[in-house]
């Protein structure tokens, strides 16, 4: 029994420090590579921590003949949406932004359970829970006055802001597909196994677009802070978290890794104030606690029922 607890305890700790280290890499490390371009950044944030994973992870490859079409599927739909599309438009977002309103364009991305429980219902057939509607349209409209108070958007002075939540939205989306996918392919995939296809698959993935539009030139534009980047997020907020992140989730009710995960967003308002100097207003303080309230309902509804 004691050791069930510790067990809790460390995996809650773990969830916690991979939701910081998200808060960290939204805020702080991420935004830093902005001038690169977006494609070449997410392609080399995916190749760097695959070629890293060759030397401690190179016995993952004796898994490969196990698994099954169905499963490969599913790893390569976590890949394109995870890991390519949700990516680019997240760092795409950050990049936009132009470190003013970075804490809004990673709260938008915490609503991805909303799009997680839609594509669940409609690809594998989990029935809705009561009250789902009215909670994720609380949550939407609360991002929505998180993004733009109490203001119509302009095209003008919001032009940049509304494409970052746009590109926010599709992200939220991407992952919460990528959630959906994840629970198909790890029925029979070890976690150890699925972080390390996703990595490949995703650099794979991307890498036709790199070469035939020319952004390997872009290796010229890297400067030391950019490689001394991509390895800290690589090592730590990218493949580290996740690592940190499955290894939680093997030793908590998923309703405790919702509260832990939590983390993130507090974690990037601190780190925002913290790095950047940028504080939220008082609409959007409420709008965010409401919006993360209504997340956790949802979450914690689906996942206790």
């Amino acid at each position: 029994m004691e050791k069930t607890a510790q067990k809790t305890i460390l995996g809650g700790v773990a969830i916690s420090l991979a939701a910081i280290l998200w808060g960290l890499d939204g805020i702080v490390l991420t935004p830093r590579l902005y001038n690169l371009d977006v494609a070449f950044v997410v392609f080399m944030l995916h190749l760097i921590p695959f070629i890293l994973m060759q030397f401690f992870l190179f016995h993952e490859y004796a898994y490969f003949k196990n698994l099954s079409g169905q499963s490969w599927l599913a790893l390569a739909l976590v890949a394109l949406f995870g890991g390519a599309i949700g990516t680019l438009a997240m760092v795409k977002a950050l990049f936009l932004v132009h470190f003013q309103k970075l804490t809004i364009v990673v709260l938008l991305q915490k609503l991805q359970p909303v799009f997680a429980i839609t594509l669940a219902t409609l690809l594998l057939k989990e029935k809705l829970r009561p009250g789902f509607f009215i909670w994720a349209t609380i949550a939407i409209v609360a991002g929505y006055f998180l993004t733009f108070g109490f203001q119509l958007p302009k095209m003008g002075s919001d032009h940049d802001m509304l494409y970052a939540a746009g590109f926010s939205l599709l992200a939220a989306f991407s992952f919460g597909s990528s959630t959906v996918f994840s629970k198909w392919a790890l029925k029979e995939v070890r976690f150890e196994t699925a972080t390390f296809i996703r990595y490949g698959l995703t650099a794979l993935i991307l890498l036709p677009y790199i070469m035939l539009t020319g952004r390997f030139s872009e290796l010229s534009e890297v400067t030391t802070l950019n490689w001394i980047l991509f390895l800290i997020i690589g090592l730590t907020t990218g493949s580290g978290a996740i690592f940190l992140f499955y290894f939680g989730l093997r030793h908590v009710k998923a309703s405790v890794s919702t509260i832990c995960e939590l983390f993130f967003p507090l974690s990037a308002v601190i780190f925002d104030y913290l790095f950047n100097h940028v504080t939220l207003s008082l609409v959007q303080w409420i709008s965010a606690i409401v919006m993360i309230f209504a997340i956790v309902k949802l979450s914690l509804q689906e996942k206790t029922d």
